[in-house]
């Protein structure tokens, strides 16, 4: 049986009831050392005032270093010993690929400070949560790139998603095109799971992969597509047009989002469409597909011991020994 002292546990804590001896041999020593010296009865103490040695005093303290001696081995047989704690972690992770549009359109103000910074803020929260994933990056608009392959170095896609901005890409929705290049680079994967988050807020308009086509390759290598429309409803203040020094002109613009078509790339996938209407729930929709998608972790624990003990019995025997030699030597008494 051993008893647990935060991560110390004793292997033979019966032996710590020893310690119970010490307070009555104090009071033994107590009476024992009163009857011995008798009381010598004066008018007054005022002359032997600071008459007490050092010598004197530090010999008072020899039965401290007994009681020290008699701890600290009395703890030595209990033999206690210290806990550390290893896991063995294993996990089943998911491949997942974020696509992220990119167009000018993601830049409007309905969301605060944007779309687009919405996007990567809650992106990235989701990413924080995914310890044991492998996880990608693709953007398009009028075109798309891989911007970061599958890795489980969450910080460097991060990375990634802070530095995102649009106008590095040719404007337009090429959605199929985005949707294929991560296909692409999840199609040779060996996780049993493998995700796309597409999450875009227009209507495809450019690329030359048609987006049902890209879902109907995506359902053939078993990869499961969720697609978010981003985007509050009715007008919003977006981009529309570009002056020549590259800032954007804004103007208030009807929100179109093809939500039957990011449906039918869900429902080919067996994955799910959601609509962001808002950034609160935008973040609710980043938590749901995080439930949905759960990555199976096996955790075992794995417990060592260090014993303790002969740090106490090397320590009571120092008492012991110090405490033999002084009385023995320095404090010697002659009878």
């Amino acid at each position: 049986m051993s008893t647990w002292i935060g991560n110390i546990t004793f292997v033979n804590p019966e032996f710590l009831l020893l310690l119970l001896l010490l307070p009555l041999t104090g009071f033994w020593y107590y009476l024992r050392h009163r009857n011995r010296y008798a009381t010598l009865r004066l008018p007054s103490l005022e002359p032997l005032a600071g008459t007490a040695s050092l010598r004197g005093r530090l010999r008072a303290a020899l039965p401290t270093l007994r009681a020290l001696a008699f701890a600290t081995l009395v703890i030595a047989l209990a033999r206690p010993q210290e806990v550390l704690k290893e896991q063995e972690i294993k996990a089943e992770g998911i491949d997942i690929f974020l696509v992220m549009d990119l167009s000018s359109s993601m830049l409007a103000q309905d969301f605060k400070p944007d779309r687009l910074e919405v996007s990567k803020r809650v992106a990235a929260e989701f990413v924080d949560k995914r310890a044991y994933d492998r996880i990608g990056l693709s953007v398009f608009a009028g075109e798309a790139f891989s911007q970061c392959p599958l890795t489980t170095d969450l910080r460097v896609v991060k990375e990634f998603l802070a530095n995102l901005k649009c106008g590095i890409l040719e404007d337009g929705t090429a959605i199929g095109m985005g949707l294929a290049t991560a296909v692409n680079r999840l199609k040779d994967s060996e996780s049993k799971s493998k995700v796309v988050i597409l999450l875009t807020d227009g209507v495809n308009n450019a690329g030359y992969i048609k987006p049902l086509t890209a879902a109907e390759i995506a359902a053939e290598f078993g990869v499961r597509v969720y697609t978010i429309g981003v985007g509050s409803t009715g007008d919003a203040l977006t981009p529309v047009s570009r002056r020549s020094d590259g800032r954007y002109i804004f103007g208030l613009a009807r929100v179109e989002i093809d939500e039957e078509l990011l449906r039918q790339i869900a429902d080919m996938t067996d994955g799910a469409y959601f609509r962001a209407t808002s950034a609160e729930r935008l973040e609710r929709i980043y938590a749901e597909i995080d439930q949905l998608e759960k990555t199976e972790i096996e955790v075992t624990v794995i417990k060592r011991y260090s014993e303790e003990f002969h740090r106490f019995a090397l320590l009571g025997l120092i008492f012991l020994g110090l405490e033999l030699f002084l009385r023995y030597s320095v404090f010697r008494t002659i009878p």
